[in-house]
């Protein structure tokens, strides 16, 4: 396959599964990426996350460009030689960390200025600025700098953010020039759907532009400004026709999300790709996720249940330890405990989104997703 190029391998309803290239490997959808943010996944090294069988993996852009710096990154020889992970690798564009500082940032047309939280210093960044940046940490996919709105947010406020994301868009796309790396547009909008269909036209728009002037197109979309404080059901009731309004041929990226649930239902409805932090944060806290729902490892109890963590789990750590084992460590505050919950949160994600490509390329998507949501776990999420 040529680079960055995509191939609909099958459908099943509004399902697909893709095969997508990159100068690091190719990946299959859908899929989930685990979150690596300051250049790590918090306590699983890059050979565990081989072993898990993770396809593409993200970090940040504005955490990386504060500390410890894109310069850095650069002389280290990009983002994968860096952290020692040769797989397909994302940047977000930092832009949701930008703007969850409300109230220390100063937006204008041209870029957005914002204090460092790591050493309170101003910073203004540019969509060029953030392209830069961007293409000097190296990641196979590079996001375009956005607005992503708050909700509950005025629709004057929501209106604002995709006409600004837009224009930045456009931007974007001019100056990202790093032929080994594509960058994703971002569709905003919030919960109102004729603007974001606005969105999408405006970034179909840029890049028609684009091409025009000999540039080059979107390598895919990320669908942004959901998971941001609205029920799940508020959520698809645009998502689905946002996912399916976007280009056929080329990944849709829907931001944020990492509920179980929330994966299965929104592959249903055209969307492949997904990232969060849930399933590694959780597990700090002592969560796993399972086939029957969450499980609070505090829990009495599981203090002397001598049974794996989850039956139906094959992971390294329900093949090798117990659950009261696993409570112990949990108790105890034990780094193991967290390490071990991840390494199986992280799995069952995987692994969740492998089965529902094999359901999509065995044309049963639909048995796959009513079968979830008629299971019990489906319930708990």
């Amino acid at each position: 396959m040529d680079l960055f190029s995509c191939q609909v391998d099958a459908t099943s309803g509004h399902a697909r599964a893709l095969t997508y290239q990159t100068a690091h490997g190719a990946f299959r959808t859908p899929m989930f990426m685990p979150v690596g943010t300051h250049a790590t996944v918090k306590g699983i090294t890059p050979a565990q996350l081989e072993e898990l069988e993770a396809q593409v993996v993200l970090a940040n852009t504005y955490h990386l460009a504060m500390r410890p710096g894109a310069e850095a990154v650069a002389a280290a020889g990009g983002i994968h030689e860096f952290m020692a992970y040769p797989g397909p690798m994302l940047t977000d564009s930092g832009g949701f960390q930008i703007f969850s500082l409300a109230d220390t940032v100063k937006l204008t047309n041209d870029g957005v200025e914002f204090k460092s939280i790591y050493d309170g210093a101003r910073v203004f960044w540019t969509p060029e600025e953030n392209m830069r940046i961007q293409e000097l940490i190296g990641a196979d996919i590079a996001m375009q700098l956005d607005q992503c709105a708050p909700y509950p947010a005025t629709r004057e406020f929501v209106e604002r953010a995709v006409d600004l994301s837009a224009a930045w868009a456009a931007r974007c796309l001019a100056a990202h020039t790093r032929p080994d790396q594509t960058l994703f547009g971002i569709v905003q909008g919030g919960m109102h759907l004729d603007l974001r269909m606005k969105s999408v036209n405006a970034l179909l728009e840029a890049e028609q532009a684009s091409v025009a002037n000999g540039g080059r197109p979107f390598g895919g979309f990320g669908i942004g400004g959901y998971s941001v404080g609205e029920s799940h059901e508020v959520m698809f009731e645009t998502l689905g026709q946002v996912a399916r309004a976007l280009p056929y041929e080329r990944p849709r990226y829907l931001m944020g999300v990492g509920n179980p649930t929330t994966l299965v239902r929104a592959v249903g409805e055209g969307v492949d790709m997904f990232d969060c932090v849930l399933p590694t944060r959780t597990a700090r806290m002592g969560t796993a996720f399972s086939s029957t729902g969450r499980m609070n490892m505090r829990n009495a109890k599981f203090a002397d249940d001598l049974t794996p963590l989850d039956h139906e789990c094959n992971c390294y750590t329900c093949k090798t330890f117990t659950r009261a084992y696993i409570r112990h460590l949990v108790k105890q505050d034990e780094m193991l405990g967290g390490i071990l919950l991840s390494i199986h949160n992280l799995h069952f994600l995987l692994d969740l989104m492998r089965r529902a490509r094999e359901a999509v390329l065995a044309g049963s998507y639909q048995e796959f997703l009513d079968a979830w949501m008629s299971s019990s776990a489906a319930k708990d999420y």
